[in-house]
């Protein structure tokens, strides 16, 4: 077992966080966030990878036979749609904040501070 992909995922996710907090645009930031979401992926393939292993369909393979683990498969494909999902929910309320406000820019928003 390497560490290599587990060292991948943490620089993609502080690679990410970083962006969003050098970030002066909403839009950058939604990017940023997508990206450091995206290191959870990879994370996912590091936990999930068996070398040898094949497709875990039980059906027509011998019990010996070493399988990866479905439950990773289904947690990447989760956190696919809820990532997709969180993006477009962001980049709607970004284009809702444009409209209002006249800007995306965190700084100017002046009529958002309490």
């Amino acid at each position: 077992m390497s560490v290599f992909p587990y060292l991948v995922a943490g620089w993609i996710f502080l690679i990410g966080v970083y962006g969003m907090v050098r970030s002066r645009d909403a839009i950058h930031t939604i990017g940023c966030l997508a990206v450091a979401q995206s290191s959870t992926y990879v994370l996912l393939l590091a936990v999930g990878y068996r070398r040898g292993g094949t497709s875990p369909y039980f059906s027509d393979t011998p019990k010996s036979t070493q399988v990866v683990d479905p439950v990773v498969q289904a947690l990447a494909l989760t956190d696919v749609v809820v990532g997709a999902t969180v993006t477009a929910l962001l980049l709607a309320l970004a284009i809702q904040l444009r409209k209002r406000h006249g800007t995306i820019d965190p700084d100017s928003l002046t009529g958002l501070k309490g």
